[in-house]
């Protein structure tokens, strides 16, 4: 087999970081493809990044890295603006966020993103966005426009500072950074760049690039499916569609006020019986479009519809009248790997939302990994490795898990089996002990301890008893809360890391994953098992990849959770001079779940106080 030079960006190589870098150029020299289970602090974006730059420069190939973390950005453009300098290399990178993150229009932030889509072409098509017209004539850029990219391909830029760079000559930072990327060996980007069809066909028409000379590297990618499948279902809600009938009276479009009205009147009949118990229902595809054409023709509808938005762009940013067009032709689509489900929901108001639901995420990724130069995912909890290569529709890859390079004596990891959040078993009397068995290892650990729990109800119901039991300041996430705020959260509390305070979160919320405290966590304790809510979703799920894999209910239900807690766990070690203890609170984690932590890194004990106690007063 052929060899070829790494260029990679640090003095040293750790072990398993060199057999990272040794599968990445076993994968890119055999054309395979990679599923990397890599625990954090490895250093996978280095370990990653620097054989795929070295291959792609070598066999003129564009390495394309996908990240959903803005953090992550930018330490992917300083890893490859380290490799340039180090080794005296020339090549471009262009770092890109969504269009609409982008966007230099005040007020578009506020729009959804389908909606800031069709409004940025509208305004593009009639020549009304000073910022594109600016940048570019036709096909080609003006020549500020020229200049400035010129400028900008003698660094290495991060998004935030393209963006600052086309302030003042009011050019369009997306229209610069795709003409950049278009001259770029390596492009950072967000998943739905390549995931979503559409947006990949435009940015690579305008990057000049083909997914067969593409390496990809999937970031964080144990979130993969779920985004996929986000990005592949549509909705529309009472809410929605009463705004759709505003607009509409507002633009006088007198013709579709009647065909809204009578829309709307489907939705709550299709969920009538939803307000005596039910939660939700599954609708068949029949059923909903033979209501439509009861009014008038389902095609001519959505037609008339999306020419109305279409009309409705030219003077403002967003069209509720374009969200249900765009509804109505999804709704059309496939039966295999979907489900359409009408649900009664309170979003800002009680409301029927009906919508079609992607279950597959191979729909989309199959063509997507099978068809680049080599796919390589990776992440700390991408296990097991079997469960994302049939999630993504992988035809071949190499599967890989790397130890965790962090010394041993710095972690423990206990098993509590004391309590449960089980359903069946949820009562005062429960919220009780796991507040009491919480206010003890919390007063136990010398420093910070963030709980985990499986839903902000629980979060609630046990804090009520915890609250007084724990002698430290406490912390508490707030559902749907400003980015600003999450921020100012965790400042604050990282400023207790010596006399310690407590954190309580949602173990599927904004400090389950993504945050990064070394130094500051001596404690993390994951109470009960993040499992979905065994909705309709949920179940159809199952049955699916049941159906599918013979595996519906690890898949579709166990899995998902453990890797969940998983994340919540892998807060609290994230350097190697750390120390922590991590503990799982629940007897399921004991028994049914047992299997899913590797064997002689966890101990069982009721003992947590004492074992806590013990691993803090040990000597380095």
């Amino acid at each position: 087999m052929e060899d070829f030079k790494i260029y990679f960006p640090h003095e040293k190589i750790r072990d398993e970081q060199n057999r990272l870098i040794e599968k990445v150029k076993t994968a890119l020299l055999t054309k395979n493809n990679l599923i990397a289970h890599a625990p954090t602090g490895l250093g996978k974006t280095a370990a990653v990044l620097a054989p795929a730059i070295s291959y792609a420069l070598e066999k003129n190939l564009t390495v394309i890295f996908l990240t959903s973390r803005h953090t992550q950005h930018m330490i992917a453009v300083n890893t490859l603006k380290k490799i340039k300098e180090m080794y005296g290399l020339k090549f471009h990178v262009a770092d890109i966020i969504g269009k609409k993150g982008m966007c230099l229009q005040p007020g578009v932030e506020l729009l959804s993103s389908s909606d800031f889509s069709e409004y940025c072409r509208a305004v593009r098509e009639k020549d009304k966005c000073n910022f594109y017209t600016n940048t570019r004539k036709g096909n080609k850029l003006t020549p500020m426009a020229a200049k400035v990219l010129e400028d900008m391909k003698s660094s290495t830029l991060h998004t935030q500072e393209i963006i600052e760079a086309c302030k003042n000559p009011e050019l369009c930072p997306y229209e610069i950074v795709t003409a950049l990327a278009a001259e770029s060996k390596a492009i950072i980007a967000d998943y739905y760049y390549i995931f979503n069809n559409d947006i990949r066909n435009s940015f690579f028409k305008k990057a000049d690039k083909e997914l067969g000379s593409c390496i990809l590297i999937v970031d964080e990618a144990h979130n993969l499916p779920n985004r996929i499948k986000t990005l592949m279902t549509e909705r529309i809600s009472g809410i929605s569609i009463k705004k759709a009938i505003i607009e509409a009276k507002k633009n006088s479009f007198d013709d579709a006020i009647p065909t809204l009205v009578a829309i709307q009147d489907i939705l709550n009949n299709l969920g009538e019986e939803l307000k005596k118990g039910l939660n939700e229902r599954i609708v068949e595809k029949e059923e909903f479009v033979d209501a439509v054409n009861k009014i008038k023709n389902y095609d001519d509808i959505m037609q008339q519809f999306f020419l109305l938005a279409d009309i409705v762009h030219a003077s403002a940013r967003q069209s509720y009248i374009g969200s249900v067009a765009k509804f109505l032709a999804a709704w059309k689509g496939p039966d295999e790997g979907f489900a359409r489900i009408i649900s009664y929901k309170y979003i800002r108001e009680m409301t029927f939302v009906l919508s079609y639901r992607c279950l597959d995420p191979s729909l989309v990724a199959h063509d997507v990994v099978n068809n680049t130069y080599s796919t390589i995912l990776m992440s700390a909890t991408l296990n097991p490795t079997d469960m994302y290569k049939d999630l993504l529709g992988f035809d071949k890859t190499m599967q890989e898990e790397f130890e965790n390079p962090f010394p041993q004596k710095n972690r423990m990891n206990l098993i509590v089996p004391l309590a449960t959040t089980k359903f069946q078993q949820r009562n005062e009397k429960e919220f009780a002990k796991i507040a009491l068995i919480c206010a003890e290892i919390a007063n136990a650990i010398p420093g910070n301890t963030a709980f985990y729990f499986p839903s902000y109800d629980m979060m609630s119901k046990v804090s009520y008893y915890f609250t007084p039991q724990c002698n430290k300041t406490i912390f508490t996430e707030i559902q749907r809360a400003s980015k600003q705020e999450r921020e100012d959260l965790l400042k604050k509390f990282s400023s207790y890391k010596d006399s310690g305070a407590v954190l309580l979160a949602v173990a599927s919320g904004s400090y389950g994953e993504g945050i990064d405290l070394p130094g500051v966590l001596k404690g993390v304790v994951v109470v009960g098992l993040p499992l979905q809510q065994p909705d309709l979703e949920t179940k159809k799920l199952i049955e699916y990849y049941q159906e599918q894999f013979g595996r519906g209910w690890d898949y579709g239900y166990i899995f998902p959770a453990i890797n969940k807690a998983l994340q919540a766990a892998g807060r609290c070690i994230r350097s190697e001079f750390d120390r922590g203890v991590i503990v799982y609170l629940d007897e399921r984690y004991a028994t049914n779940y047992r299997g899913c932590f590797i064997e002689g890194d966890y101990e069982i004990t009721e003992d947590y106080v004492g074992k806590i106690k013990e691993f803090f007063n040990q000597v380095n």
